[in-house]
């Protein structure tokens, strides 16, 4: 029995690893960096099976579901951590940048998830790392709001058609995490409701075994996602380009 974890070597992914590690026989850590997934090994033992993959690569996706394929492992829990952002106009992007984005955050998730549902038997777990970003379109996060949507409404509808497999999209707000810069030229910056790592997956793993199809980790982002609902997206845009004006 395993668990899967993509971006597993830092912040929410590493706080997964610590906490399923004691209810697995072994995790597949998905990385980048040899030397990350290396000290991720020698952190936490034998336990950790590293899979070098690039998941912005159609090669290395689809080698990593043929070899899921191949193994054919029990599942238990499957963590697509995975992501990447930028605070920056779409206008901005080089074409390569929006391809890579969308193939981490949206292409490689649910292909892993298509991958590994055959081998997943009921009170197994997928929890899809999306963003409170889903809940609203937001400028200037445009691409990663926009990819968060898509994870959010593909991991409920998946719940629905896998009876017995609970999966859960996990949408924190800000977290404190070393990817998070914490100063710009313009000082601190402040990150309202900002959570820890440890935080997000408390009650992401609490709300999973509950059944949730989403999980919120803290009231502010619990409400935020109420005024979402209730809230013409014309004004709740508004709203937050005020509220980031400073740093764009």
């Amino acid at each position: 029995m395993i668990a899967v974890i993509t971006g597993a070597t830092g912040g929410i992914g590493e706080e997964f690893v610590k906490r399923l590690i004691s209810e697995v026989d072994f995790i597949w850590a998905v990385g980048r960096s040899e030397n990350k997934l290396a000290a991720l090994k020698e952190k936490y033992g034998d336990k950790i099976i590293p899979v070098k993959a690039d998941l912005s690569s159609r090669e290395d996706i689809f080698g990593f579901c043929s070899r899921i394929e191949s193994e054919k492992p029990s599942v238990k829990y499957l963590v697509n951590n995975a992501g990447i952002a930028r605070m920056v106009p779409v206008s901005e992007f080089s074409l390569e940048e929006i391809s890579d984005m969308l193939d981490i955050n949206d292409k490689a998730a649910t292909l892993i998830c298509r991958a590994c549902l055959p081998y997943m038997t009921k009170d197994s777990y997928i929890l899809n790392i999306a963003s409170a970003s889903a809940f609203q379109p937001n400028p200037y996060i445009a691409l990663y709001s926009a990819s968060k949507a898509y994870l959010l409404s593909f991991t409920r509808s998946l719940n629905v058609e896998n009876e017995g497999i609970t999966c859960t999209a996990v949408c924190p707000g800000w977290v404190d995490t070393k990817m998070l810069p914490k100063t710009d030229e313009n000082g601190t910056i402040n990150y309202p409701g900002m959570v820890t790592a440890s935080k997000v997956v408390d009650v992401a793993l609490k709300d999973c075994h509950k059944g949730k199809d989403v999980s919120v980790c803290s009231f502010y982002y619990r409400y935020m996602r109420f005024l979402s609902k209730v809230t013409p997206h014309r004004i709740a845009m508004k709203m937050w380009v005020r509220a980031i004006r400073q740093y764009i």
